[in-house]
């Protein structure tokens, strides 16, 4: 990739995942669906599957799920120099906001505003991080075992309070042991 080419889109990744840090509260799940909507649909870096793959690793990787997903989409495309640019893009805006609010909060003394106005994003995160499961979900939930496998971890994360580590763990074997055994019928 010719050098000048390379600046423009690590520019391009930066300002992307800038507006995506900014304008997203709840953390990293909240962030899913946005980067989906430009990685995905905008810009086309990335086939949708291969985003749902890359939500999958980067959520067992150490790290906020954001970060990290930013991390890989600049990896891929620009190599180190856009992973880069992605982590400044997506951790900036947070930094710049916690700086603002914390002097903001010096001067007033009181935080009165500010619960109130956490109070009102709560839901609006809630809902974010639930149209991202629902539209991952939708698109990846395809077999009878695929819908099996997701019910029985959604009973076991809600009622019987099984570790979400234990979850994906005991799901990615399933999932392994079940395309071997459709890889062996298919023969």
């Amino acid at each position: 990739m010719i050098k000048r080419e390379k600046a423009k889109l690590c520019l391009q990744l930066f300002s992307t995942f800038f507006k995506i840090g900014s304008f997203t509260f709840g953390g990293g799940f909240a962030m899913i669906p946005l980067i989906e909507r430009d990685v995905v649909d905008k810009h086309k870096w990335m086939e949708c599957e291969e985003f749902v793959d890359m939500i999958a690793v980067t959520q067992c990787a150490p790290g906020p799920v954001a970060v990290n997903s930013a991390v890989f989409v600049g990896y891929k495309l620009a190599g180190v120099s856009g992973a880069v640019a992605t982590l400044l893009g997506v951790t900036l805006p947070s930094f710049l906001i916690i700086l603002v609010l914390a002097l903001f909060i010096l001067a007033q003394g009181k935080q009165m505003l500010l619960q109130k106005f956490f109070m009102g994003v709560r839901p609006a995160v809630v809902a974010l991080i639930l149209w991202a499961g629902l539209k991952m979900g939708l698109k990846n939930i395809k077999t009878p075992c695929d819908y099996c496998i997701g019910a029985a971890g959604i009973v076991l994360l809600l009622f019987l309070n099984i570790h979400p580590i234990i979850l994906i763990i005991t799901a990615a074997v399933l999932g392994i042991v079940y395309q071997n055994l459709s890889a062996q019928g298919e023969r």
